[in-house]
């Protein structure tokens, strides 16, 4: 009879992480980052707890993820150590240890409470070529009219149809600057199952309107966390944290 494995210690301090993938990194899968992040882990010399079990591995919990190919300046994970350390300390050893382009932007330590319960929505950019304002404005405004917009999407589960337009929390078109040689709209998406990805929004702007402004098109998510219902706009996740401080 196989032997049950030591029962490992729970964690004396959980930190939450906020990190970004800009540039090209953008392309990093969440399986890809994640092995980069325990190798950083590693490199760093942070003091990890454990999972018990017959294969242990690091407390690290992931929530809310980009899709891979979009940039993002508000990614969101927690850590459990086994002692204690100081976050300003493990934010600079990580950023020192991870590839440029997945930077961490900051690091609490963590009140309690789920983390993945704050994150009720996303704020996104994306930037369209090839599409004027003003057209795009017109498709938006069809968009937003219609009371449902069904979109497909390839899924673990084969084809799925559902409803894009009612994760929508607003949608506006940007007024380029001179430099831009594209559109830009702003969407905050609320956060649900299915979850509704940007390219979800360009899909159903295509449905409603019969603009097609999927074609090289780049997104950025700016902010996540949790919804305002009255402003419709994304607060920040880890306030209650440093207010617990």
């Amino acid at each position: 009879m196989r032997e049950q494995p030591d029962q490992q210690a729970p964690p004396v301090q959980r930190l939450r992480i906020r990190y970004a993938k800009r540039g090209r990194l953008r392309f990093t899968s969440h399986r890809d980052f994640s092995r980069a992040f325990e190798r950083a882990l590693v490199r760093a010399g942070i003091p990890m707890a454990y999972s018990s079990g017959f294969n242990p591995h690091p407390r690290i919990s992931y929530a809310g993820a980009a899709p891979t190919g979009s940039a993002s300046e508000a990614e969101y994970l927690e850590i459990g150590l086994a002692r204690h350390a100081e976050p300003g300390q493990v934010h600079e050893a990580l950023d020192e240890a991870l590839p440029s382009g997945l930077d961490v932007v900051e690091v609490v330590e963590s009140a309690g409470g789920s983390m993945a319960d704050r994150l009720e929505a996303s704020l996104w950019r994306i930037r369209v070529s090839g599409e004027g304002t003003q057209a795009l404005e017109a498709a938006v405004e069809r968009f937003l009219e219609a009371e449902e917009v069904l979109v497909e999407r390839m899924t673990k589960r084969g084809m799925r149809s559902f409803d894009c337009r009612a994760a929508v929390v607003s949608l506006v078109t940007e007024v380029p600057s001179p430099v831009d040689e594209c559109a830009i709209l702003q969407v905050v998406l609320r956060h649900g199952t299915p979850s509704v990805r940007p390219d979800d929004v360009l899909a159903g702007i295509r449905e409603a309107s019969g603009l097609d402004v999927g074609s090289a098109a780049l997104f950025e998510r700016v902010a996540q966390g949790p919804l305002d219902e009255q402003t419709g706009t994304v607060g920040d996740p880890l306030k209650p944290d440093r207010d617990a401080v």
